[in-house]
């Protein structure tokens, strides 16, 4: 399944006309994960980091490595440091031009092997930077693979090893002028013939990119061209097409249906059987109605992803609103359904389907353009009255008023949530509905049954793994997936002193509620995984450890709403999501 639409409305234009094909993939592998791939019948693991035992250290222009109980473990005296696998003591220095990796005895490994680098992951956002398993090691200006215990791979045969876009464990390898794919441990995934080679971007929620297969390239005297090879390493499609892409919306984990062109000529593949030949000037596909609009001698008509004409292309112009084709020529505007079949319907009227098969919205442009909701036989659920509505979910339906302020409504149009709001958002793998009224800047927040369960000025929602973070300068409430409000024992089980306030100030307690650290602060986090919390008083932060001792006075002067400390160093990300620790003021 795709990664799930987040139901975010701000002011939105009265009608969505989907005519747009999607190249790049914006789904976002945001965790790390173990799991075994086989690919051309080779089977190779992806490491799982499950806990962060070492980090980069540093120190106005230079680098070390403290561990996680704050200790040095290498002193910051290099101009950079890279920890490939963080659970790993293999720590790439680079200090005047020269790589060493030491131990975190400070000893020197992996040394018959000249410039030892990590493999950087490409497009993916994560803490963890580089494969977690190999290195890439330089021999005579060719390269090779290494483990992390410097156990040889593969020989220095290779001109250059990279990193493949969003394919973790995979890497694009040139040899003799051409690249070719490899996985970890040096099996050939895709012969090395090509000049050019990336992925085709298709992402599933619960496979990644695993099925994400790979656009190849060769030049010719007229230019490149392109064919495709799947997941498994099969070549589909010869390299012989001017242009070539996948169309990644449609969830087909072993089918890739391909919009390719010849001579600027675009045809529909599927795999390697042609479904629509080329000779169309352009083709788009719709995710909503799962088809594609054709363009043919500046006329335009409709095909479904099996390449069966349903609407001719005869047309000036089709806009595909809902569940309705509105097809336009001289002779006026015909009405088709998705099925290809022409129907006789009001043509200022748009019906668009839901999530939920016993609703529709109905649109009517005539008289000003207002929402409604009808039936799957067609009867009226919601009077046509708003300027906006979108399903929610169960009953419920997000509408908007003339003055673009929005709330909830339930199918007997009963308001749920005022409508005056300006924004609403059911929060991502959650059941919670996230209000915000920009006047007083008031966030609420909403079970799924649309019953308040909290609100708050100046709020900041994080949504962490298990649980809905809700913050503020004041007060720091904690609720589950489905809303219920959870105590900070409950969401930090292992810790033995939790954040409390009294009159007005922070301190922590311990499980039965007694005060251990006087409430002193003007803000506090919770205690980290490493055993210490950060501190603030006067508008400056600092740390203290579960003895409640201040490791740090608050001295720095911080912009992290919830800054972590290990030790005296506070965490800081770089624009790449790398993070590293530091002292510095």
């Amino acid at each position: 399944m795709k990664q799930e639409r987040m139901n975010f409305i701000m002011k939105r234009d009265f009608i969505i006309r989907t005519t747009i094909i999607v190249i790049l993939v914006v789904a976002i592998i945001a965790g790390v994960s173990f799991y075994i791939i086989k690919e051309n019948g080779k089977k190779y693991e992806i490491a799982q980091v499950k806990q962060y035992n070492y980090f980069v250290l540093k120190s106005g222009e230079t680098s070390g490595v403290i561990d996680k109980a704050g200790n040095v473990v290498i002193e910051s005296n290099y101009d950079d440091i890279k920890i490939p696998n963080p659970e790993k003591a293999v720590f790439v220095c680079y200090k005047d031009g020269k790589t060493t990796i030491l131990n975190e005895q400070k000893q020197e490994k992996i040394t018959e092997y000249q410039n030892v680098e990590p493999i950087q992951l490409k497009n993916i956002t994560s803490e963890l930077m580089y494969e977690k398993s190999v290195l890439k090691y330089e021999k005579d200006g060719k390269y090779g693979l290494v483990s992390l215990d410097g156990k040889k791979i593969t020989g220095p045969i290779y001109e250059s090893i990279e990193g493949l876009p969003y394919k973790e464990g995979e890497l694009l390898i040139k040899k003799e002028g051409k690249f070719g794919v490899i996985n970890i441990k040096g099996n050939e995934l895709v012969k090395n013939i090509y000049d050019q080679i990336t992925v085709d971007g298709y992402y599933t929620t619960d496979g990644g990119y695993k099925y994400a297969g790979y656009i190849v390239s060769n030049t010719t005297n007229e230019g490149y061209r392109y064919g495709y090879i799947n997941y498994k390493g099969k070549l589909m499609l010869k390299p012989e097409y001017n242009q070539l892409s996948r169309t990644i919306e449609i969830d087909d984990n072993e089918n890739a249906y391909i919009i390719a062109s010849k001579n600027g000529q675009f045809g529909i593949m599927k795999n390697s059987e042609q479904l629509l030949p080329t000779e169309y000037q352009s083709i788009v596909y719709d995710e909503g109605n799962d088809i594609f609009t054709i363009e043919k001698s500046k006329k335009y008509g409709i095909t479904n992803k099996e390449g069966k004409i349903l609407v001719p292309t005869e047309y000036k112009q089709i806009d595909v609103t809902g569940i309705y084709l509105y097809a336009q020529n001289e002779q006026g505007t015909t009405v088709y359904n998705t099925e290809g079949t022409q129907v006789n319907i009001d043509t200022n009227v748009a019906i668009l389907n839901t999530d939920n098969e016993k609703y529709k919205i109905k649109i009517n442009n005539k008289e000003g353009t207002k929402y409604g909701v009808i039936g799957k036989n067609g009867e009226e659920i919601i009077p046509q009255e708003y300027n906006y509505v979108e399903y929610l979910h169960d009953n419920y339906f997000i509408v908007s008023n003339s003055d673009s302020r929005l709330g909830v409504i339930d199918d007997k149009n009963n308001i749920k949530i005022e409508i005056n709001n300006d924004s609403i958002q059911k929060i991502n793998g959650t059941d919670i509905i996230e209000t915000i009224t920009t006047n007083g800047n008031i966030l609420r927040l909403y079970s799924k049954d649309m019953t308040q369960i909290c609100e708050m000025k100046e709020a900041n929602v994080e949504n962490k793994n298990n649980y809905i973070k809700v913050s503020n300068n004041d007060d720091i409430k904690y609720f589950d997936k489905q809303g219920k409000e959870l105590k900070n024992t409950e969401v930090y089980p292992n810790n033995t002193l939790f954040a409390k306030k009294v009159d007005n100030k922070w301190g922590y307690a311990d499980k039965s509620g007694n005060m251990v650290v006087e409430a002193k602060y003007d803000m506090v986090t919770e205690f980290n995984e490493y055993g210490y919390a950060a501190v603030q008083k006067d508008d400056k932060w600092g740390s203290i450890n579960t003895k409640g001792e201040e490791i740090v006075k608050p001295t720095y002067k911080l912009n992290d709403i919830e800054p972590s400390f290990i030790k005296s160093y506070y965490k800081v990300k770089n624009g790449l999501g790398e993070i590293y620790y530091t002292n510095n003021k």
